[in-house]
């Protein structure tokens, strides 16, 4: 049985573990609600039964719409568990801002799991979830399911998503991109980080836009995906989609992650018009120096991991691949670096394409595996450890 907490590749693990430690630094320590309601009397409380009109106070909580308008820099709304109904986008909007030294946390209640349920929403575009437009938030441990568009859209920069759960939403569970077409590239989202989440069974009616994790076609520099993981989406597992239109977006970076089982949702439902990629990492020809590394792709419904007509110079590292319907790594172009990547089947299949800088390091698939698929064989399991870094184990 081989167990992975996490990195992939054997002989990156010392150098993974210390890399993937010190970001997370950047997160501010989540309070307990003993300590947060001693050392900050702004905090506010919020529960299904809550009023606009209410304190928000414990005994006394208030709505979310409302704890959005009301809560300062440095303040924790928590949300009790239980469902939330909602018909119309909760946004927290641009300018309702924390600060590097201060965020603003909207969080669940400790021990406690709120579900923000849109189920009263139609499928239309407008018709996000919860749209996180403001700057310098951090959102822990809550879940958003079945808006008529993206579960939880992010606008803003600088915010951290933390232990979400995205599912059956009419869109992509969670997508990074501008906020309207007139807002100019030096505001579009840069520098997100999100943090052991989870985005599963999103589907559109068409079947061709509901990616799992999407940071597409308008985002800034300095995005991160670190420890997610992304299954049974209708298309792909990540989406970092380019065109001609808006040019460029800025380098997005995904590692320790997994993306598995994308093209056929849980109930074994499909869409001919998918892509079923685990991580499709570009578009129309435009070059973007993407970074994916010590990540899974595992039997999705096409390839595991394709460069998607993205010329540029990625950084593809320590990566594992196994049982994609076509190809475990498909880069026809460009000059991307290959370095410890892993490449296994169970049986026949076809053989990997791989143009750039790739050397003997690297473990592709040519009609054998090699020595290092012998680890990977087996089920694959998965969970988040109380750090919330992924573990993977297989057999």
């Amino acid at each position: 049985m081989k167990h992975i907490r996490f990195s992939t590749a054997r002989r990156l693990r010392a150098a993974a573990a210390a890399a993937v430690v010190a970001p997370v630094c950047l997160l501010a320590v989540q309070p307990t609600v003993s300590q947060a309601a001693s050392v900050r009397a702004g905090n506010l409380y919020v529960a299904p039964d809550g009023s606009d009109s209410a304190p928000g106070t414990e005994s006394s909580p208030t709505t979310l719409t409302s704890a959005i308008t009301r809560i300062g820099a440095g303040g924790t709304i928590y949300l009790r568990g239980g469902t939330y109904p909602y018909a119309r986008t909760v946004t927290i909007p641009a300018g309702n801002n924390g600060t590097a030294g201060s965020l603003k946390h909207l969080s669940a209640y400790p021990g406690e799991t709120p579900v923000l349920n849109f189920a009263g929403m139609s499928e239309d575009s407008a018709n996000r979830g919860l749209a996180l437009n403001g700057s310098y938030w951090h959102l822990y441990g809550i879940t958003v399911e079945r808006a008529g568009d993206n579960g939880i859209f992010v606008g803003g920069s600088n915010n951290v998503i933390e232990r979400a759960v995205t599912r059956f939403n009419h869109d992509t569970g969670l997508q990074l991109s501008r906020i309207a077409s007139s807002t100019p590239k030096a505001q579009w989202p840069s520098n997100n980080l999100v943090l052991s989440s989870e985005s599963h069974d999103n589907a559109d009616s068409d079947g061709e836009d509901a990616d799992g994790f999407a940071a597409k076609l308008t985002v800034g520099p300095g995005n991160v995906f670190r420890y997610d993981v992304s299954h049974h989406n209708i298309d792909d597992g990540w989406d970092l989609y380019t065109k001609d239109d808006t040019g460029a977006i800025g380098p997005v970076t995904i590692e320790d992650s997994l993306s598995f089982s994308n093209g056929t949702l849980s109930d074994g439902s499909q869409a001919s018009d998918g892509d079923r990629n685990g991580y499709k990492l570009g578009g129309s020809d435009i070059a973007v120096d993407h970074v994916v590394r010590r990540s899974i792709a595992y039997r999705n419904g096409k390839h595991g991991f394709t460069y998607n007509s993205n010329p540029g110079h990625m950084s593809v590292s320590g990566n594992v691949s196994i049982d994609n319907t076509e190809r475990n790594y498909n880069f026809d172009g460009g000059t991307s670096v290959f370095r410890d990547n892993v490449s296994c089947r169970a049986s026949k299949g076809t053989n990997d394409r791989v143009i750039g800088d790739a050397d003997s390091s690297n473990q592709f698939w040519s009609g054998t595996n090699g020595s290092a698929c012998s680890s990977y064989s087996g089920a694959l399991r998965w969970s988040f450890a109380s750090d919330g870094r992924l573990s993977v184990n297989f057999g």
